[in-house]
């Protein structure tokens, strides 16, 4: 029993899935704040270059 407990102890074959889980949400939070900043500070110049054009 002691083995198994300490077999099942030192596998850490679930970690790397967490881990690359964990990886994704930081890099999809990271792109997502990125392209709102990008696009409202396009959405600026657009507005601006449109309304200098009229």
């Amino acid at each position: 029993m002691k083995d198994v407990l300490i077999g099942l102890w030192a596998e850490d074959d679930g970690q790397d899935i967490a881990e690359y889980a964990v990886m994704l949400a930081v890099i999809l939070v990271i792109v997502v704040g990125t392209i709102r900043l990008i696009g409202t500070n396009a959405n600026t110049v657009f507005s601006s270059v449109a309304s200098s054009i009229q």
